[in-house]
């Protein structure tokens, strides 16, 4: 029967009192981590391999310790290495914080989703002291996330060929692949070739020699677990027949007229299918060797290839025969937009093609021009135009191919579009440009053609500020780098009889000046000095307001009184926008502001120098206990014990700290008392480091572990009584603490 943990814990306590004798010259021993049974699973026995999954993820390990104790803060973690055993990222399993007295007891944990390898290790840690166990020797460990049946088609295409057969022909290849599997790329495979074990893991395999392809998830140990073997697909070889689609590799059909391709084998029972661009256009069909191109439907041109299979062959394609229409040919007209026609103005209109011997004929608004035959044309009136181009040479005479349609209009008038050249913010840019981006001709009915690039160069242009002409601005671009030249923008424009005004753009620059405001003081504290606030400007005539955490306080004061914590800010408003200074954190005075080094108290060893340094405040007095000064500096030299004064200055505020300095005892805490009463070496002194300090808890144990004695501000009294001692020797066990952490541990003999 096992024997319980508590039982467990007191013989190997005793077992640790025997073994070392002194503890206090010995450290914990971590041992490594077993597997250890399910207590959850009747006739269980501790595992060899990890195989989880969603239906079942408990685990449990072994651990066991020596003593010394642990700190009663202590935590016991249990930490999973990566893949080859190595900790360097370790992933923490399990952590328990209510072992401390018990030196064997199992964990409990989870195996992470994430985890999948045959080589990972387990370790304990403790927290307090810091120590960790030798690693576990190497386990298989899966999390089984996904346990069907694999389905594996080629190029994972999702069809699996009839009768699970795939035939390949002339050195070929064929890449077979899962196609069920989600995140198939994070997986490791094992495929398989007629029941052989191949070298490739990865999620795919290229084959080219026959036999029976198969493939399952590669879970280690745990692979048969998983039920993940896939269907088969055999993979046979052959010869190929030669198939190509008789004539030129290049065919050129009318307009109206048809083709008919033909493939170089056929009248076998043979199966063909027909590709146009790589889409079927026609089968799978018995005998259907032959395909007709139809240049009356629409798009027949394209690139076709036949496809051939059956039995006692191997499937293969054609080579590739281009179809393409023997008439056709492309227009580009050199106006495709619209064009505004000024009354001074006229444009003309061309069009290039690829007809080897074209012919041309301009329309206007639908109706033919006479003697408009050219490939360009000169316009000087509105209406819509376009030009027809006819093919007259090769073997086909294809229909006229009209270009598009170019509208000309005579504007009513014009519009100009100004915007900002950048970043341009409103009070905080120090400079703005602005400049032309369009020109709109507008019609009679209020439409807008774009022509920017058609006129811009025209027109003649003067920047206007606040409706008033600028001197010297008569370009399309104007740039502002001054607050006198803040205000409301216009470009004006003109070309010909026609005068055209700009939207408005608004200019508001920041001023190039910087506003610093000053304190006597940023600590605020009860009786020091009044904190005041001022910019060293003359705003009698300003318009200006205190901020303080953004909301306006004061528009009256030109130094204004802190009252309380807080961001501070003055804002004075000129030139439209204002001018911000910079800000003054006023904080609250907080003792925590003043940081020592060390602490307040102090023990040093008499002869010696121990150094206290203060940071935080902005000025420091030392005072003995004389109240001399001894010090202004940030720091002191202590050799002498006694109290001492710190007062630390924050501004108009200070700090006072007692700084206390003792001596050391010079001797150590001792493992070894008396009591035959002879009032020498009676009581189990401790230094004063330890002693008499209500932070600090002396505990004392028996050989058992039971607690004997514990007194916070230890009074050297131990023991109280003699009665006890019923041995020669008797060794017990005591632990100093401060604020539940460790500062000392050993064992004690008393000599009776």
């Amino acid at each position: 029967m096992k024997k319980s943990n508590s039982t467990n814990s007191i013989l190997v306590l005793a077992l640790a009192f025997v073994l070392f004798g002194t503890l206090s010259v010995h450290a914990q021993i971590l041992n490594k981590p077993v597997p250890a049974d399910n207590p959850n699973l009747a006739g269980n026995s501790a595992w060899t391999a990890v195989c989880a999954s969603a239906g079942f993820n408990e685990y449990f390990v072994n651990f066991t310790w020596l003593p010394p104790m642990v700190d009663s803060s202590n935590e016991f973690i249990l930490e999973l290495s990566d893949s080859d055993g190595y900790f360097s990222s370790p992933t923490e399993l399990a952590r328990v914080s209510d072992k401390n007295g018990t030196f064997d007891f199992e964990f409990e944990f989870a195996l992470p989703t994430n985890i999948r390898g045959d080589n990972f290790k387990m370790r304990v840690r403790s927290t307090s002291p810091a120590k960790t166990s030798p690693p576990s020797d190497a386990f298989s460990m899966y999390f089984i996330d996904y346990n069907s049946p694999l389905l594996i088609s080629e190029n994972g295409s999702g069809t699996i060929p009839s009768g699970g057969q795939i035939q390949i022909c002339g050195g070929g290849s064929v890449t077979l692949k899962p196609h069920n599997i989600p995140n198939a790329d994070s997986y490791i495979y094992n495929w398989y070739r007629s029941g052989t074990l191949l070298p490739q893991k990865s999620e795919s395999i290229t084959v080219s020699d026959p036999g029976m392809y198969y493939v399952e998830l590669d879970y280690g140990n745990c692979s048969g677990s998983a039920n993940t073997l896939s269907n088969t697909i055999e993979i046979t070889t052959g010869t190929s027949s030669g198939l190509a689609i008789n004539g030129a590799s290049s065919i050129e059909v009318c307009p109206g007229a048809t083709h008919l391709l033909e493939a170089n084998i056929s009248g076998m029972g043979y199966t063909y299918t027909w590709y146009k661009n790589g889409n079927i256009v026609s089968g799978p069909t018995v005998d259907g060797s032959s395909y007709t191109v139809n240049a009356n439907i629409s798009g027949f041109e394209g690139s076709y290839v036949v496809e051939i299979e059956g039995s006692g062959i191997c499937k293969e394609s054609s080579n590739t025969v281009v179809v393409s229409n023997s008439g056709s040919f492309d227009i580009t007209l050199d106006h495709e937009e619209n064009i505004v026609l000024l009354p001074s103005q006229n444009k003309t209109l061309s069009v290039s093609t690829t007809a080897t011997n074209a012919t041309y004929q301009w329309y206007k608004n639908g109706s033919p021009i006479t003697d408009a035959t050219n490939s360009s044309l000169d316009i000087d009136t509105v209406g819509e135009y376009y030009v027809e181009v006819t093919e007259n040479g090769g073997p086909c005479t294809p229909a006229p191919l009209a270009s598009a349609t170019t509208t000309v209009v005579s504007p009513e008038s014009f519009e100009l579009v100004i915007d900002y050249v950048g970043t341009y913010t409103s009070c905080a840019s120090t400079d703005a440009t602005m400049s032309l981006t369009t020109i709109n001709a507008v019609g009679e009915n209020g439409s807008k053609t774009d022509v920017t690039a058609d006129l811009q160069s025209s027109f003649s242009y003067q920047w206007k500020q606040e409706g008033t002409n600028i001197a010297g601005e008569n370009s399309k671009t104007i740039t502002i780098s001054d607050q006198e030249g803040n205000g409301n923008y216009t470009l004006f424009g003109s070309i010909d009889a026609f005068d055209a005004i700009s939207n408005g753009l608004e200019v508001r620059l920041a001023s190039n000046e910087s506003l610093a405001i000053t304190a006597n003081s940023t600590v605020l504290c009860e009786g020091g000095e009044t904190i005041v606030l001022n910019s060293g400007l003359d705003l009698t005539d300003q318009a200006f307001e205190w901020q303080k955490d953004g909301t306006v306080v004061d528009t009256a004061s030109e130094a204004l009184t802190v009252t309380a914590a807080g961001v501070y800010q003055l804002i004075i408003n000129t030139n439209d926008c204002p001018l911000i200074s910079n800000e003054v954190t006023i904080t609250n005075f907080d003792e925590s502001l003043l940081v020592l080094d060390k602490s307040k108290d102090l023990i040093i060893i008499e002869g010696e120098t121990e150094t206290i340094t203060a940071s935080g405040a902005d000025s420091y007095e030392w005072y003995d206990a004389g109240n001399n000064l001894i010090s202004s500096s940030n720091s002191y030299d202590f050799t002498e014990e006694g109290e001492y004064l710190l007062i630390a200055s924050f501004g108009t505020c200070t700090l006072s700290k007692v700084i206390t300095i003792t001596y050391r005892d010079m001797f150590a805490i001792p493992n070894v008392i008396t009591t035959n009463g002879d009032g020498i070496n009676d009581l189990w002194v401790l230094p004063n480091t330890y002693s008499r300090d209500p932070n600090v808890l002396v505990t004392i144990f028996n050989e058992r572990g039971e607690q004997v004695f514990s007194q916070a501000g230890y009074e050297n009294n131990w023991p109280q009584s003699t009665t006890s001692f019923n041995k020669q020797s008797m060794i017990f066990y005591y632990k100093i603490t401060r604020g539940g952490k460790s500062l000392k541990q050993g064992t004690i003999t008393v000599i009776k």
